[in-house]
């Protein structure tokens, strides 16, 4: 039923609008301000250079020639759009959708969750925790990126509460129907594993599965320009319940999972489909592993991304207690790293940085961590640049 969630809308007539609206600081204000809170975050995020680097990062298919194949930030805009369809029919605020689903995936690493992957095994290895894009999200716009106030300040992006906790909520790998928001307003850092909370909003929610029927949708459409499920079209037809007089294309298999969601949605019963439609979702997933995420085509990239990867980190950690030692065309990659860790180090901070400072330069530990969270920042094409650098003669 059309607006059947409106009364658990984030607004200013819920028990949650406070907390949603809260920041770590009070943010600087204009007497000319016409945004609402959560419009002032969607500016913040998009101005943000890591908002601007996801164009450059794989979200399935690496550096296709086919300039229409998706990329992260188009993944982006498609769960935005989802969202927003799903969050106005249901009554939601379509405000803090918009604002979620534009920043949930600022914190992927390049070369996609293959590049996630091997991220996280360096850092279990380094530093006895994994990494994960989620968490990561939540750390780059609380602690990494940083905007030039009115003064010509350097600060942290300082989202609002509602918007930071759908970043490290959206986890949309899960196989669960309905998804209820949680109660309780934790503290965002006591999160250690990706889904171990549901979102503090309906909106949150909302775009956590937004994220994944935007995906699974996408995905089959792009393998299939790609020649990738040639021969598995036949079987994608029986799944999807697809005539063979119609096209199999994004538009049919997210029209039905959208419509379907918004008609057994309730406040009783969460976000919900119908049991025919998630049975049939959670196929579509096991199908889009077995014929894309696991394709053979696949793994001579991920080959790659571990080797390139890999090896910009150990350069730059080497360069931690060998610096005189490194080889001269290691300099440039490690000057380049250091430029960007001044800004968040404990010395030679500049006067207009007012961002956290995250790493004592003296801790092992912390410069280990600092490595990662650049990685983490990187274009595929960048990280390729660096790659280069260090094997060329």
């Amino acid at each position: 039923m059309q607006g059947i969630l409106k009364e658990v809308a984030t607004t200013n007539k819920s028990e949650k609008w406070e907390n949603s609206i809260s920041r770590e600081k009070a943010l600087y204000s204009r007497n000319s301000e016409m945004r609402t809170e959560f419009e002032r975050d969607y500016t913040r995020i998009i101005h943000s250079r890591s908002y601007r680097r996801l164009k450059h990062k794989t979200q399935v298919f690496f550096s296709p020639e086919d300039d229409h194949i998706c990329t992260r930030t188009e993944h982006v805009i498609l769960v935005e759009s989802i969202s927003y369809t799903i969050a106005k029919y249901l009554g939601l605020n379509t405000e803090l959708t918009k604002a979620i689903a534009t920043a949930h995936d600022i914190g992927h690493s390049p070369f996609g969750h293959q590049g996630e992957k091997v991220l996280s095994y360096i850092s279990k290895r380094e530093l006895g925790e994994g990494f994960w894009h989620e968490r990561n999200g939540l750390d780059t716009v609380d602690k990494i990126e940083t905007l030039e106030d009115p003064d010509g300040n350097m600060q942290n992006l300082n989202l609002t509460y509602a918007v930071r906790d759908g970043i490290i909520s959206h986890c949309g790998e899960i196989d669960e129907n309905q998804i209820k928001p949680r109660n309780e307003f934790i503290n965002l850092e006591s999160y250690k594993t990706p889904n171990q909370y549901a979102p503090y909003t309906w909106e949150g929610c909302v775009v956590k599965i937004a994220d994944k029927i935007s995906y699974l949708g996408r995905d089959i459409a792009d393998a299939i320009t790609l020649g990738i499920l040639d021969e598995k079209l036949e079987e994608l037809y029986n799944l999807l319940e697809i005539n063979k007089n119609e096209k199999i294309n994004n538009t049919n298999i997210v029209n039905d999972l959208v419509y379907d969601l918004c008609m057994n949605s309730s406040i009783e019963n969460g976000l919900c489909f119908s049991e025919r439609m998630f049975n049939k979702m959670n196929k579509i997933k096991k199908f889009n592993y077995q014929n894309i995420y696991l394709s053979d085509k696949l793994i001579a990239s991920n080959e790659y991304f571990a080797l390139v990867i890999n090896k910009i980190f150990e350069v730059l950690k080497e360069s931690y207690h060998n610096k005189t030692k490194i080889q001269e065309n290691y300099f440039a990659v490690i000057s380049d790293f250091e430029e960007w860790l001044k800004n968040y180090w404990n010395i030679e901070r500049a006067e207009n940085n007012k961002n956290k400072v995250l790493f004592d330069i003296n801790n092992e530990k912390d410069y280990i961590k600092a490595i990662i969270y650049y990685i983490s920042g990187m274009t595929d094409n960048y990280a390729i640049k660096m790659y280069n650098k260090i094997i060329k003669f």
